[in-house]
């Protein structure tokens, strides 16, 4: 197995990423009453995007065919869209 190193470029683009997409509630917050989060709000989303993104990461450094990685991702995405409108508004109750 190849001496793969963790921490990457990668790695630091999921946490930018994630930063700017909690930057997208923190800025509505501060022009509508619509949008409502607290700091536990902040925290878990923050938590669920950085690790499925690194888990993600770690994943799809083993697949070697890139079509098999973009099937992955696309899965990937769905899947966290699907937990985060969960948690937001519980659609499945």
């Amino acid at each position: 197995m190849k001496n793969v190193k963790f921490w990457n470029k990668n790695i630091h683009r999921i946490i930018i990423c994630t930063g700017l997409i909690l930057l997208i509630p923190l800025i509505a917050m501060q022009f509508t009453d619509e949008v409502k989060w607290g700091v536990e709000d902040f925290l878990a989303i923050g938590i669920l995007l950085i690790g499925s993104g690194v888990i993600y990461e770690l994943i799809s450094r083993q697949l070697k065919n890139r079509t098999h990685r973009i099937i992955l991702g696309i899965a990937w995405v769905i899947g966290i869209i699907l937990i985060w409108v969960e948690l937001a508004v519980g659609i499945f109750d």
